[in-house]
Parts: C-alpha cells; sequence; structure tokens
C-alpha cells in the first residue's frame, strides 16, 4: 500500500514539474527556428537597457487625458500604450489603451491574442460584448453584452471576440487594461477580407455560406484601422 502511494505521488511530482518547466506564453504572433543565430531577432520582450542609463522617460508617456480625431469611417480612435511606446513595460505583462468614440462610433469586433482585457467607461454611453468560443454540436457561440455609463467595468476574456459601440448621440470615451506587454489585435473583418494576399473567395464563399459576389466585394472595400500608438 505505501509503496503505490510513493508511486503515486512520484507521478504528481513529475506532472506538477512538467507544468511548471511550460514554455512562456509568446509576446509575438509567430516565432520560425533558425540555425544561424546572425539570422535571428529577439524575441518574447525585448532586449533590456543597462539599468544604469535607465531614465524616468522610460516608464512615462504623457498626454493620455487629450481627445484623440475619431474622423474615420468607424468613429472610433483606440491609442494603445504598449511595450512599443512605454519600454519600461518589457517583462511586466500589462499595457494600456484609451479609446475614443464619436456619436455612433464602433470599436469592431477582434481579439487580443494574448491578453484579457478590463475596460472602463469614463464618458458617454457603451454597448458592448463577447461571444464565448465554440460550443458542443447543436449549441451556438453565447453573447455576453452590457450597455455600460460611466464609472461602469466590464472584462473581455483573452481571445475571445468582442466589441464596443457607442449608442448614444454625444462622444465617449473608456480606459482599457490589457494583461500583455504586446496583446496583440485581429479586427475579425479587416483580418478576413483585406488580408494581403487575399483568401480565396472559394474559400470564404464556403465559409459564410453567401454568394461569390459577396465576398469579391467585400474584398474590395479599403478595411480602416482604428488602432494607433
Amino acid at each position: 500500500m505505501a509503496v503505490g502511494f510513493h508511486i503515486t505521488a512520484a507521478i504528481l511530482m513529475l506532472a506538477f514539474a512538467i507544468v511548471y518547466a511550460s514554455d512562456p506564453s509568446p509576446l509575438q504572433d509567430f516565432c520560425v527556428a533558425v540555425q544561424d543565430a546572425d539570422a535571428g531577432v529577439f524575441v518574447n520582450g525585448k532586449i533590456c537597457k543597462d539599468p544604469k542609463l535607465v531614465k524616468p522617460e522610460d516608464f512615462f508617456f504623457p498626454g493620455l487625458n487629450n481627445p484623440r480625431s475619431t474622423s474615420n469611417p468607424l468613429g472610433s480612435n483606440v491609442t494603445l500604450l504598449n511595450v512599443d511606446q512605454i519600454p519600461g513595460l518589457n517583462t511586466l505583462g500589462i499595457s494600456l489603451a484609451r479609446i475614443d468614440f464619436a456619436p455612433y462610433g464602433l470599436n469592431p469586433p477582434h481579439t487580443h491574442p494574448r491578453a484579457t482585457e478590463i475596460l472602463v467607461v469614463l464618458e458617454g454611453t457603451l454597448l458592448v460584448g463577447f461571444v464565448t468560443s465554440n460550443p458542443p454540436m447543436n449549441m451556438k457561440n453565447r453573447l455576453f453584452t452590457k450597455v455600460l455609463n460611466p464609472g461602469d467595468v466590464f472584462v473581455f476574456p483573452e481571445g475571445l471576440i468582442h466589441f464596443q459601440f457607442n449608442n448614444g448621440q454625444t462622444d465617449a470615451v473608456a480606459f482599457a487594461g490589457l494583461s500583455s506587454q504586446n496583446p496583440g489585435v485581429i479586427t475579425i473583418a479587416k483580418a478576413v477580407f483585406g488580408s494581403d494576399p487575399p483568401i480565396s473567395p472559394d474559400v470564404l464563399t464556403k465559409a459564410f455560406q453567401v454568394d461569390n459576389n459577396v465576398i469579391k466585394y467585400l474584398q474590395s472595400q479599403f478595411w480602416w484601422d482604428n488602432n494607433y500608438p
């Protein structure tokens, strides 16, 4: 009996050791291995500055209180502060965004492949929501949605498709915290219909169950980006 217990304990310890020895979460879309170190680049974070050369400005970004322009077809502007804008965020696993909305402006359905997002509304009213990943057979993806007013907070789980829409007649402003120094963003419509080179219309026609001409029309549009540093 004691031998069996020790064997079980050993197996559990080995399993936990394997879990804790897992690779770190990626901070980029992909990393292709190369044999020649001179042909590679440093990834999963950035090379650290000599601590003796670090300055307060490495942890600083000014003027996030200033409104951003929303004069684009989406009527929104996402000002993302990640490790590229604030070098001191390197390895800290966090970033920030300010999102400005014109009346009826939209931050279109998108995902952050490397981050959970927590959003707080400062001004205006936003209709927000996220959709769950593919459920078991004969079930539909579930939408979680809420109307937010100033002071309200909403969480978008990592990797799930979500959106924010200003359903009011005045400007709206929100701030978002993201659990990665480089969360990434995939705007669904822009990525699917505006990729370079384009995805084969045969693929999209079957995927969306629409006429081929509809797909070609969507691919011919200019897909705007509302993400700015």
